[in-house]
């Protein structure tokens, strides 16, 4: 007996598209807009057309990624006018679905999926433009050719070739060079938990770079917020000590995984108040990451 070829449907891609519209937006709501707005466009899409489609992947991927190009160009705008810093949407990691394709990736290339979603790596992400950051992550992440990622975008191959190069480079330059072990990310992140409950200052300062940065994204809506990026260690340690007050009474605290990597949740009241990451510089914390905006928080 001869065996049916299933017809693909937008269904098997879905998941798929939102792993690519997660990294490029940042935002898990904007995420699933833009996979709706994929959905619409393709429920659209004539019958005729739609015969002469070769590949589904390819043509859904296609319009998600302009769709999220002209979504950053907009959301630029936007984080302008944003209530002090703007910092990406945490998501559990067991709760963002990944490409169909990595299941059977080995650890190593899995491992690289995941840092990929790290929030560290998609701050860096908003300093590209709309253009470098889909050619890098359709190249570097989602493994597309040139030739491909050049239709997606409708440019030339060499201008996508350039495009990778730049954001490449400016990712190299700004990335840590090493990446710690999630055990070591987790014990410092208990270790700075403690510190600042404690307000044990000394200890505090001594896991603290010299050059580490706080940002708070508050979203205007959280009392007690920074409203501005703060540097050096002694500012990073006060601010850390000083906004323990503000939180609400009764909260929990525990350390689990965002994105990836360890994190710091705190919860009150059965609701997420904020998410706090830290990124190493070998032993000691470069850069404290405090997302407290409630409305950033509904998947953690």
């Amino acid at each position: 007996m001869a065996e049916t070829t299933r017809t693909e449907t937008f269904e098997d891609y879905r998941t798929y598209l939102f792993a690519i519209a997660y990294r490029m937006l940042g935002s898990a709501m904007d995420a699933e807009d833009m996979v709706q707005d994929t959905y619409l466009r393709f429920q659209a899409t004539p019958a005729d057309v739609r015969e002469s489609i070769v590949s589904l992947k390819a043509y859904l991927t296609t319009i998600l990624t302009r769709l999220c190009v002209n979504q950053l160009q907009s959301a630029r705008r936007k984080r302008e006018r944003y209530p002090g810093p703007w910092l990406p949407e945490p998501i559990s990691t067991d709760h963002l679905a990944v490409p169909a394709s990595s299941e059977s990736a080995n650890p190593e290339e899995r491992m690289e999926l995941y840092e990929s979603l790290a929030l560290a790596f998609l701050v860096l992400l908003e300093e590209l433009g709309p253009i470098e950051r889909a050619v890098f992550l359709l190249r570097d992440v989602f493994d597309y050719e040139y030739a491909e990622i050049a239709e997606i975008l409708g440019k030339s191959e060499a201008a996508c070739r350039q495009a990778f190069s730049r954001a490449k480079r400016h990712l190299a330059e700004h990335r840590p060079r090493v990446t710690p072990a999630p055990e070591n990310q987790r014990e410092l992140l208990t270790s700075f938990l403690h510190a600042v409950q404690g307000g044990d200052m000394v200890t505090l300062m001594a896991m603290l770079a010299e050059d580490a940065t706080l940002t708070t994204d508050g979203g205007g809506k959280v009392r007690g917020a920074a409203t501005r990026l703060l540097v050096g260690r002694a500012a990073v340690a006060r601010m850390s000590v000083g906004t323990m007050r503000f939180l609400p009474e009764g909260y929990t605290s525990a350390v689990v995984e965002i994105n990836g990597q360890p994190a710091l949740v705190i919860r009150a009241g059965g609701q997420s108040v904020s998410v706090v990451s830290v990124e190493l510089d070998g032993q000691r914390i470069r850069a404290v990451r405090v997302i407290a905006n409630p409305d950033k928080l509904q998947r953690v």
